[in-house]
């Protein structure tokens, strides 16, 4: 390796750790939570707000990194146009299904723990596409249900932040089903840019090469928000 491309790795490395490292010290800021003027409208509201609660959907998915850390894992290695729609329909099927009978049937469950298991996921992910199965185990879990099982929980992680709020049953179903359309835009929006970004970077040598640093980067991220999310459960802060 020239000295040239050692500079080159490093400091494409150090960007990386960078970006982790202020995912990282935003989480409690980022990660689910309604704040601010959103919790505000939602806690006052009364009524179908179908624009607003779309708005309030994508907003909430295009800042969700966990969920999209989780979905650059699931099209890191997907080529095919087929495949893309095929995994991503699952888990959207998956987390559409938890969202409306979290909120719309009340089950509820501790959102630390399913925080958790939300950030496992990403863990998951980079893990399989780093051939860890071929390499440690056996066996290969079938992608697809996993993509929707781990949706099943994705969707749950959204559920408990609404639940946190006592919602009006006036227009409750018009407003959760606006919610989850708005989800699903705003899903659609993240992953049209990062398909264009790994598209891009597939063109190039440096993607076989880095593959397998860049999902580990990903598993580490994954692993901090799991401690994160237990520390919390445990502390009950």
């Amino acid at each position: 390796m020239t000295g040239s491309l050692r500079v080159a790795v490093a400091r494409g490395t150090s960007a990386a750790l960078i970006v982790v490292a202020i995912l990282v010290a935003t989480a409690p800021l980022a990660a689910h939570g309604v704040t601010g003027k959103d919790a505000v409208f939602l806690q006052g509201l009364d009524g179908a707000a179908i624009g607003p609660l779309m708005y309030l959907g994508a907003k909430h998915m295009v800042t969700g990194y966990d969920h999209l850390l989780f979905l650059c894992g699931v099209i890191f290695f997907l080529y095919r146009v087929t495949d893309v729609l095929l995994y991503v329909s699952l888990f959207t099927l998956g987390h559409s299904a938890t969202l409306l009978l979290g909120v719309l049937g009340g089950i509820q469950a501790n959102p630390f723990l399913i925080d958790a298991v939300i950030g496992f996921s990403v863990v998951y992910k980079a893990f399989e596409n780093m051939d860890g199965f071929r390499r440690v185990l056996p066996f290969q879990p079938d992608s697809r249900v996993v993509v929707f099982v781990f949706g099943l929980f994705h969707g749950f992680g959204l559920a408990t932040k609404l639940q946190e709020f006592e919602l009006s049953p006036t227009g409750l179903i018009a407003n959760i089903l606006s919610f989850n359309v708005g989800v699903e835009i705003g899903q659609g929006l993240a992953l049209g840019t990062i398909l264009i970004a790994l598209s891009y970077w597939r063109t190039h040598q440096g993607f076989v090469r880095h593959a397998f640093a860049t999902n580990a980067i990903v598993m580490a991220c994954g692993f901090l928000l799991v401690g994160y999310q237990l520390s919390g459960y445990v502390l009950g802060v």
